[in-house]
């Protein structure tokens, strides 16, 4: 049943302050306690275990890494030197940076996120380590304060789960791609409906799992934006790099609904996948 418009926004307010509290803290906003924060578990070790390396977080400022993505899309979306690439959810900077590094002083990166004290803190760390070529722009997803067609490529790294509405997301990412222009993104999809109990519970949202939409669904939007030729890189069970991560919490955040892991087992999956607006 679609969502309404009032519950959209309440579910972005609260999605915004969660994030705001770890732009602030660093630390986990999850219900089930330390050791999951909004899209992972514990940083620069999290990170590490999605697919970054350690030369990555070395060549980025301190602080850029929260642990907060399910893939690791820069590598996927090869930045050239002299584009301009787009990061959707910016978060503290981590993707931004490694975008920057690749497209050099000719390029250019911009950074759009929602929530204040995270582009307060990924200012802080492009002008503490001299990133001249990055900007951090504060807007929605579904209104991306970007010209159109004036971005080479566009990447995000489990954020666009977060928006109720994909399908605005999805068509605002193809006003402003070049024809020709691509993404990679790193996002959480559903291989089938999750249990009910927990599809509603808001701090699962916030958590990247319940804002998750059906696979079918979630490639429908894309397609129907016109974007296309569409490859899926790398595609894992989110929950069980959860359980390795954090074993005793996630249990704790099922135990809450009454589940267990096999009740859950195969539907969460942590997807990178490639799009093309064509030329």
């Amino acid at each position: 049943m679609p969502q309404s418009t009032e519950t959209q926004e309440r579910l972005v307010e609260q999605v915004k302050e969660k994030y705001g509290q770890i732009a602030k803290t660093g630390g986990s906003c999850s219900p089930a306690g330390p050791g999951i924060p909004c899209c992972g578990g514990g940083a620069q070790t999290v990170s590490l275990q999605i697919g970054y390396k350690k030369e990555e977080q070395a060549a980025v400022p301190e602080g850029a890494d929260l642990g907060l993505g399910c893939g690791a899309p820069i590598p996927h979306l090869e930045p050239k030197a002299g584009e301009t690439v787009l990061d959707l959810g910016s978060g503290g900077g981590l993707d931004a940076f490694l975008a920057a590094r690749a497209v050099g002083p000719t390029g250019r990166v911009i950074g759009v996120d929602m929530t204040p004290a995270m582009l307060e803190r990924a200012r802080t760390n492009a002008a503490k380590a001299g990133f001249a070529n990055v900007e951090f722009r504060e807007g929605r997803l579904e209104a991306l304060p970007v010209e159109s067609g004036s971005v080479d490529a566009v990447t995000s790294n489990c954020v666009l789960n977060l928006v109720p509405d994909k399908a605005v997301v999805f068509r605002e990412i193809a006003r402003v791609l070049k024809p020709g222009g691509r993404l990679v993104i790193s996002d959480i999809l559903l291989d089938g409906p999750l249990p009910e109990s927990l599809a509603q519970d808001v701090y699962a949202y916030v958590g990247c799992i319940s804002g998750a939409a059906l696979r079918s669904d979630y490639f429908g939007k894309l397609a129907a934006a016109g974007l296309g030729q569409t490859a899926v890189l790398k595609d894992v069970d989110y929950l069980d790099a959860l359980f390795e991560a954090a074993p005793a919490e996630a249990d704790a955040l099922l135990a809450k609904h009454g589940l267990g892991r096999s009740d859950v087992r195969g539907l969460v999956r942590s997807v990178t996948f490639r799009a093309v607006k064509p030329a």
